[in-house]
Parts: C-alpha cells; sequence; structure tokens
C-alpha cells in the first residue's frame, strides 16, 4: 500500500487520477480504516486529506451560507452553537453516527463517501438544499448532495474526484429542519428508517419544503411529493396524513434481519410526521 499525504486537493486528485488498483481518500478514517482491518478492503492507495489547509475549518461566508470542512468530524459539529442554531437537523444526524470517540473523528463527508442507504449524516444535508464542491482532473464543480450517492457504497464521483467541503445555504428567516431515525436498540445501531425535513413558514403556513428519506431505498432519497403534501398548509392533520403516506410511497425497502419492508414502508411515514412537527416549531422559533 502506498500512503499520500496530499498538501492540496488538486494533488489528491492528480494521485487518485494517475493510481491503479483500490484508491481510498482518508478524511476521519472511521470507514475505512475499519474496513482495512477487517479485511474487506486494502487500497493500493491510500490518500490523506487531513494535511490540506482548511479541512478542519467550519465557515460561515459573507452570504449566510456554510462551508464545512472535509475533516470537521462529529463532535464539533455539535460543538458549534451558530451551525447548530441554523441547521439543527443537519448537526443532530451527524451526532447519531457511532460512539463518543467515533464521533471525535467521523466527518459528514466520509459517511456521505461511504455509500451507505442508511447513513445518517446524510438526509440532513439533502433536505437542506446542501451541495459538494467537487476537486476533479477537470477542475473543480459543485453538486447537490442528493445526487451523490448512486447504490449502497458507490458514489457518482469520478475516478480522480474528491470532495474538498460541504456547503450549507444560508439558513434565512422562517426555517427549522429535524432528522430523526428508527433503530432497534437505543444507542449504537444503524438505521432501520430514517427521515429528514427541512421547511420554512410564513406565520402558520409552509410556504418552501425539502423531505429526504434514508435506509428504505438503494440510496437516500429526495421525495418531491412529500413536500408538496406539506406545502401550503398549517401542518394540519390532512397534511401530515398526505406527507406520511408521500414519503411510505416513495419508500422501496429490502427486508432484512432488522426489518421487513412492510415494517419500513410504515415506519418511515410515522418518522415523518414526527419530524415534520419538530421542523415546524424550530421554524416559528418555539420549543421542539
Amino acid at each position: 500500500m502506498r500512503y499520500h499525504a496530499a498538501k492540496s486537493f488538486e494533488e489528491a486528485a492528480a494521485i487518485a487520477e494517475k493510481a491503479e488498483g483500490v484508491t481510498r481518500f482518508m478524511a476521519g478514517g472511521t470507514d475505512v480504516l475499519v474496513q482495512m482491518r477487517a479485511g474487506i478492503v486494502t487500497p493500493d492507495d491510500l490518500i490523506d486529506l487531513k494535511h490540506i489547509a482548511g479541512v478542519n475549518d467550519i465557515t460561515r461566508l459573507e452570504d449566510g451560507s456554510w462551508e464545512i470542512g472535509v475533516a470537521v468530524a462529529g463532535a464539533r459539529l455539535g460543538a458549534h452553537e451558530a451551525l447548530c442554531a441554523d441547521w439543527p437537523g443537519v448537526v443532530e444526524g451527524m451526532e447519531l453516527v457511532g460512539s463518543t470517540q467515533v464521533q471525535g473523528r467521523a466527518t459528514l463527508t466520509g459517511n456521505l463517501c461511504n455509500g451507505s442507504p442508511a447513513a445518517d449524516g446524510v438526509p440532513g444535508l439533502v433536505a437542506a438544499g446542501a451541495v459538494a464542491k467537487i476537486v476533479g482532473p477537470s477542475g473543480s464543480r459543485e453538486v447537490p448532495i442528493e445526487e451523490i450517492p448512486a447504490g449502497p457504497g458507490t458514489t457518482t464521483l469520478a475516478k480522480g474526484e474528491v470532495i474538498a467541503a460541504v456547503r450549507l445555504p444560508a439558513r434565512g428567516a422562517g426555517g427549522g429542519d429535524a432528522y430523526q431515525r428508527f433503530i432497534p436498540r437505543t444507542e449504537m445501531d444503524i438505521a432501520v428508517a430514517g427521515c429528514a425535513i427541512n421547511l420554512r413558514v410564513e406565520g402558520d403556513t409552509v410556504t418552501e419544503a425539502r423531505v429526504a428519506i434514508g435506509a428504505v431505498a438503494p440510496t437516500i432519497r429526495l421525495v418531491k411529493d412529500a413536500a408538496d403534501a406539506i406545502i401550503g398548509s398549517t401542518l394540519d392533520d390532512a397534511a401530515l396524513e398526505a406527507l406520511a403516506a408521500a414519503v411510505s410511497a416513495a419508500a422501496s425497502p429490502i427486508s432484512d434481519k432488522r426489518g421487513t419492508t412492510e415494517f419500513r414502508t410504515e415506519v418511515v411515514g410515522v418518522l415523518a410526521r414526527r419530524v415534520a412537527l419538530v421542523a415546524y416549531a424550530r421554524a416559528k422559533g418555539e420549543k421542539a
């Protein structure tokens, strides 16, 4: 195995483009190192991103948007009061990843690039309308987060491409988001179903919404029909019922030892109702 300590994303992309065999990038390392120890993967080239300037930064830009470096750990997200105030749903999703020790290393970008449909850190990003800043052999581009996952364990990133940062939009007035999941145990388990909702209100009326679901399809999904079900409503019982129905209709889960197709389909709808009420309360400045 060849270890590379890249000093820039351009250097990392150039190394990855020329590499043959199995290539892995490392920011937090909580996925790739575990996979290596378990013998699941043995990279021919391991490209460490932690030595690149800015990868540990959380930055609020002039337009109010946020840029999160690829090596920012979940623990640092949770300790950032201003980010938590703007995007609590994004943060609380990432805070569900692993133990306290894992939180000290695990990153949003790693959670995204691992390609798990059950990734807790990703639905909140999708619901938020976040984008990934990508550097590759052909230059830089920005891609909506929902376009990155391609299937279990895979992404749409081309050979040589690496995510340089995640950007969250400006929060703006009247906005709120939330994420919840269902797991068999109270801690340290993988989501059986998950849902994130980001919305905006004017008075009591929902004027904008984005709904994302996880662990109930081959990839985390943005569900437009679910958002349409609550836009224009005051989140009354009829709107919540339509939301739950749209979310369940968009789910296509598998059955395994952790939950049947029928169970997951129903539970993700239940979660959507609960998450919507939390996001709605946050948007109105009320205690969730």
